[in-house]
């Protein structure tokens, strides 16, 4: 690791939840995931409290495969914005896989787009079989269809959580944005994943650096500069368990974010 991560503005965040009731807020937040490439039965995410405040993400036994021909693939996400295209066309946000096409054309929804800023996401991944959480800021793609590069936080799979230390990604991906290139890295950080702890990243102009409970974890002097939507999601990849292993579940205890410049 290299170094301590700035301290949060001084100033109150632009967007803020702790999700008291175990409820995403409709202002901030689009409960599915990219809701346009699918349809709702198969996006909608499933939550649940936890506790006082927070809210846990779930995969029940009973979930589908976001789509059938990515299978076996089940998430509950939660977005702040949405975009699409008329149905049919290849229009609308995060074109992550190949032959993605509008199935539910979704009204434009840019509940919080910042194109710099800082967020800070206290987590509990997930310790059950095959899951994975992860937190993106990801292009809107309004504007352009060029505007698609992604910050990734972190991505945490259930399989490298150890009591006192935790395997993650993160970085860059430049997917169709030719302004940026893909820098992944992988980082061994000395925390309980599985126990409440924070991410955060700020991005702009001077570029893009990611941290873990106040210590740098990736840094780079690229950052995309164009409207981008949080994205937290729970994923279970690969076989379903046996039904004594539901509901999977990862907590998100509180987001914070402030749109630059900072």
């Amino acid at each position: 690791m290299d170094g301590l991560f700035p301290p949060a503005p001084s100033r109150v965040p632009d967007v803020e939840d702790r999700f008291v009731g175990g409820r995403p807020r409709d202002e901030l937040w689009v409960a599915e995931y990219l809701p346009h490439w699918t349809v709702p039965s198969r996006s909608a995410a499933r939550v649940a409290a936890a506790g006082a405040s927070g809210i846990r993400l779930l995969i029940e036994e009973d979930q589908l495969d976001w789509r059938e021909e990515d299978a076996p693939l089940r998430v509950s996400n939660l977005q702040t914005a949405v975009f699409s295209g008329p149905v049919g066309s290849a229009r609308g946000t995060h074109r992550h896989r190949p032959g993605l096409r509008v199935r539910t054309a979704v009204p434009t929804r840019l509940l919080w787009a910042p194109s710099s800023g800082r967020v800070d996401v206290t987590v509990s991944a997930s310790v059950d079989e095959g899951c994975m959480l992860a937190v993106w800021l990801v292009g809107v793609e309004e504007g352009s269809a060029r505007d698609c590069g992604e910050i990734c936080v972190f991505e945490i799979d259930a399989s490298a959580v150890g009591a006192g230390s935790v395997v993650a990604r993160c970085g860059l991906k430049a997917h169709g944005d030719d302004r940026l290139a893909t820098e992944m890295r992988s980082v061994t950080v000395p925390v309980d994943a599985a126990q409440a702890h924070t991410w955060s990243v700020e991005w702009g102009p001077a570029g893009t650096v990611i941290g873990c409970e106040g210590r740098v974890v990736f840094w780079s002097s690229a950052a995309p500069a164009y409207p981008l939507q949080l994205m937290v999601d729970l994923f279970e990849i690969g076989p379903r368990s046996g039904a004594s292993a539901y509901p999977k579940s990862a907590v998100v205890h509180a987001v914070r974010g402030w749109s630059g410049p900072l």
